[in-house]
């Protein structure tokens, strides 16, 4: 860096055409206009100039050097505004061009003109009709024209085919001449009360709290003699805290390098004396540390007190008497409507009000024992954005972020600051945002060198926080609110969908998809089946489907998490570590490194590294309880240097919740479903027997959703000798209930059809089961036969119809008759008196028994009825068993368009004709 003082220099040439310079708050679009040199008649009275690298903290160099020579040059009100525009501009040349940066800063009679040039000229050169587009002012750079625009009087751009040079002219405020300006002007009816003579007390601790000297001032306001209090500890005097809020304590207050602050002296009277004190923590030559305290009468403390820094605009008006916004005048105007700009906004003034190298601003969770980071400027952002410390952060109060903290050498305290380690960052102060009392967040500004920061800076800093809070907060709470909204209707959505279905693969799958990517760029979802078990890996998604197999391929080598049923999102490292490993190993295998011959990168190092990358981030795991069990966890990722904030934690956990009651109620249909078909399964007969000479053929469909089994039934079994019974049946009612019935009808029949009952005899001893199950009893339609084939090609069948759809006979030349005739049902009587019928089925006779289910197949008032089943058997005429059943299924079902809400069953039996050889 060269730098140089020239007084009384003329200006030089005010550069070619091309120049624009801008009014203050005008388009650029008119400046055309405007178009100013600058004055040939104003003297340059002092010239400093300085050449800064194209290296990050040349910015901060730059602001020293402006810093420097302005107020050097007496001109300590326009400071704030030129380091504020020097570091946009330089920050536009070193970091974002990549150039070195030349700044020139002129004093004139006038004001104060600085240039910042660098050697990136290939820019477009602004035409005079067209309007400059200056950008959006929410980002972190090329905000340069537009702060000129907003706070420089006259502004302007210069181009040469080596270089660009942006301007801005600074007035200085009216002031009468021989004047300089120190400070805040008063009246002086405003100024503090004094006694004639201000007495301040000099007292000197040395590093164990004890006094060492005590001047006449304090014996004089304290009434104790030096040799009455010397040796004895301050904590015997002082009365603390005296101010209340005050939460530093008199033993921490006296090792800070700097403090000020009020509390109480015990008088020789016994009364407490309240007073401003000033510490000061000095060393002797010999190493020996000790604590210089100036105390004065509390009512006096203007004395001692570092008077805050207002900037004089705080102090100005308007043209129409208004006091400007202090607001306004430390974060700039327009103000960003929106929290994350505001957030930004702030850090980066409060770093240029201090001249620091990196600032952050950290807001406090609602229980306020967490801050999150949400803005920072100078670290690196991406890892640190959204990244939660503690609130009390060290064994002592002046540890906490609830009162302002100046640290001269973090190597000293190492993890004092846990957001800046590694950063390089040595000084720091840090001060906390507060509203009604309440702690809301925290600001801190950091520089790369030690001993930066005292306690004028802490006063400085907290004097802006004070300012900024209140909005903050308000901003704050409209983004939470916004957020909740979303929050609402992002659960109601997820309700809606999770109650749409119960089976259990589909509810892993919309578990990840709505978790993926609005609240997480990845998601795995373990299972636990029960108790006993391990944690199972079920579902794993990414949102970018080519990263999913690495993923669930690194989180099968990882043990799964515990699953402790504590509410809330708890950290899991595992998946990181491991990812980071496998990553290593695998660089170090392609490169060679791992003892074996060099050879070339594989294939592979891409997928590995990818991974790695995608689960490198933060990880956390929220318990899936439902019905006071762990039934899994979902664990959510995020990529390298990533951090989940507060608000998605809290969603996610109200997310878990649903989605583990939504998934415990899909085990729970699954595992009835299963238990309910594996016992509908035991109630169907087994395979049909194969009768030789007989075809047989079955349909059968049960009504309701996951019924295999209803009130109707069939069974078809060998009796003795070639004989065969067959059934068909229909119980009162659907569902479970006419099952059971169902069960004992069909297993009842079998047991004694082969006693060697006769078929009425059969169906009188299951009348007499049926009303034996008293209160649970249905009354029960049943045919029931015999079917033995004869010699000559035909069979002969034995017939009881109790009560049941009469079976229809379908002869070779298509007449249909009935083959039996009606008799009581079975489960109202008990006296029953059945008789049995003989039937004789020709070659080619079809016998086709059917329940009530197809006859009342209804379409509104039309019913398809005895006559429309025997009009559809009619035309049968031909065709196999198996094709008269499907051929009778097909017209009940395009008979009506509605699903059919009766169990219907299909039995057909046909005597095929006799083959001639």
């Amino acid at each position: 860096m060269t730098t140089g003082l020239i007084p009384g220099e003329q200006p030089p040439d005010p550069g070619p055409t091309g120049s624009l310079p801008q009014q203050r708050g005008e388009p650029a679009g008119h400046a055309a206009q405007h178009v100013e040199n600058r004055s040939r008649s104003s003297v340059i009275t002092a010239r400093a100039a300085a050449s800064f690298e194209p290296v990050g903290r040349s910015v901060a160099s730059a602001r020293s050097f402006v810093r420097d020579t302005l107020q050097g040059w007496g001109f300590a009100d326009i400071v704030d505004d030129a380091v504020v525009l020097t570091s946009e501009l330089v920050t536009n040349a070193v970091v974002h061009a990549g150039t070195s940066a030349d700044v020139l800063c002129l004093r004139s009679d006038e004001g104060v003109r600085i240039e910042v040039a660098d050697r990136y000229p290939e820019r477009e050169i602004p035409l005079q009709a067209t309007a400059i587009n200056m950008g959006s002012p929410d980002r972190e750079g090329g905000r340069g024209l537009q702060l000129c625009a907003a706070l420089a009087g006259r502004w302007g751009v210069e181009y040469t085919p080596t270089h660009k040079t942006v301007w801005f002219q600074l007035d200085l405020p009216a002031r009468v001449v021989g004047t300089r300006a120190a400070g805040p002007v008063l009246p002086s009816d405003l100024l503090p009360l004094a006694d004639a003579r201000v007495r301040v007390a000099v007292v000197q601790i040395d590093r164990t709290g004890h006094i060492t000297a005590w001047n006449e001032d304090a014996e004089e306001l304290f009434g104790y003699p030096a040799e009455q209090v010397t040796g004895k500890p301050l904590t015997d005097l002082a009365a603390w805290p005296h101010t209340p809020g005050t939460s530093t304590g008199i033993a921490e207050a006296l090792r800070l390098s700097r403090w000020e602050g009020s509390y109480g002296i015990r008088a020789a009277t016994g009364r407490v004396t309240p007073v401003y004190a000033s510490h000061l923590r000095v060393r002797d030559t010999g190493g020996e540390p000790s604590t210089v305290c100036l105390l004065v009468r509390d009512h006096e403390r203007a004395v001692l007190q570092t008077p805050l820094r207002v900037p004089a605009s705080d102090t100005s008006t308007t043209s129409e008497g208004q006091g400007t916004d202090p607001f306004e005048v430390f974060i700039g105007y327009p103000a960003p409507d929106d929290l994350d700009g505001l957030l930004q906004r702030t850090v980066e003034r409060a770093r240029d009000m201090l001249d620091g190298d990196s600032a952050f601003l950290l807001l406090a969770t609602d229980d306020e024992t967490e801050l999150e980071v949400r803005a920072s400027t100078g670290l690196p952002s991406a890892r640190q954005r959204f990244a939660r410390v503690p609130v009390e952060a060290g064994p002592g109060r002046y540890g906490s972020a609830r009162m302002p903290a100046v640290h001269d050498d973090l190597t000293a305290v190492p993890g004092a600051v846990p957001l800046l380690n590694g950063t390089g960052m040595r000084s720091i102060v840090t001060v906390p945002l507060k509203v009604e009392g309440r702690l809301t967040g925290s600001l801190g500004v950091a520089a790369e060198a030690p001993g930066r920061y005292s306690n004028e800076e802490a006063l400085r800093l907290q004097f802006a926080a004070d300012r900024i809070a209140l909005a903050v907060e308000s901003a704050r709470l409209g983004e939470l609110e916004r957020l909740r909204r979303g929050s609402l209707n992002f659960l109601v959505e997820a309700s809606d969908l999770l109650a749409g279905t119960l089976d259990r693969d589909q509810t892993l799958a919309l578990m990840a998809q709505m978790t993926v990517p609005t609240l997480a760029t990845w998601c795995a979802v373990y299972t636990i089946a029960h108790q006993a078990s391990e944690p199972y890996l079920s579902y794993v998604l990414h949102e970018d489907e080519e990263l999913i197999d690495g993923i669930k391929s690194l989180l099968s080598k990882v043990p799964p998490p515990d699953p402790v049923p504590t509410p809330g999102a708890r950290v899991w490292t595992a998946p990181g570590e491991v990812a980071h490993q496998a990553a290593l190993r695998s660089s170090m295998r392609s490169l060679g490194l791992s003892g074996g011959p060099t050879r070339q990168v594989t294939p592979g190092i891409g997928p590995t590294l990818a991974t790695a990358s995608a689960v490198g981030g933060e990880t956390v795991v929220l318990p899936l309880v439902a019905r006071n069990r762990v039934i899994g966890m979902l664990t959510l990722g995020k990529p390298t240097d990533e951090h989940f904030r507060q608000e998605i934690l809290e969603l996610a956990e109200d997310l878990s919740r649903r989605a583990a009651l939504a998934l415990d109620n899909a085990r729970l249909y699954s595992e009835r479903t299963a238990i309910s078909q594996a016992l509908q399964r035991s109630l169907l007969p087994p395979e049909l027997p194969v009768i030789d000479g007989v075809e047989v053929e079955v349909i059968y469909r049960a009504a309701g959703e996951g019924n295999e089994v209803g009130g109707d039934f069939y069974d078809v079994f060998p009796i003795r000798d070639g004989a065969y019974g067959f059934a068909i049946g229909d119980v009162c009612g659907t569902g479970p209930n006419a099952a059971a019935v169902t069960g004992l009808a069909r297993h009842a029949l079998r047991l004694l059809a082969r006693e060697g009952l006769s078929g009425p005899t059969v169906l009188e001893r299951l009348n007499s089961a049926i009303l034996d199950e008293g209160a649970r009893s249905r009354f029960l339609t049943l045919l029931y036969g015999e079917m033995r084939p004869q010699e000559d090609g035909s069979a002969e069948l034995k017939v009881v119809c109790a009560g049941h759809p009469l079976p229809l006979r379908l002869r070779q030349d298509g007449t249909v008759e009935p083959a039996a005739e009606p008799q009581p049902l079975l489960g109202v009587i008990e006296d029953l008196e059945l008789y049995e019928q003989t039937v004789t089925l020709d070659p080619g006779d079809v016998l086709l028994c059917v329940t009530d289910g197809v006859t009342e197949r209804r379409e509104g008032a039309r019913m398809l009825g005895d006559d429309g089943l025997a009009d559809v058997l009619t035309s049968c005429t031909g065709l196999t068993a198996g094709a008269v059943a499907a051929r009778i299924m097909r017209a009940v079902e395009r008979f009506a368009s509605d699903a059919p809400s009766d169990d219907m069953a299909i039995l057909a039996m046909r005597v095929p004709g006799l083959h001639k050889d």
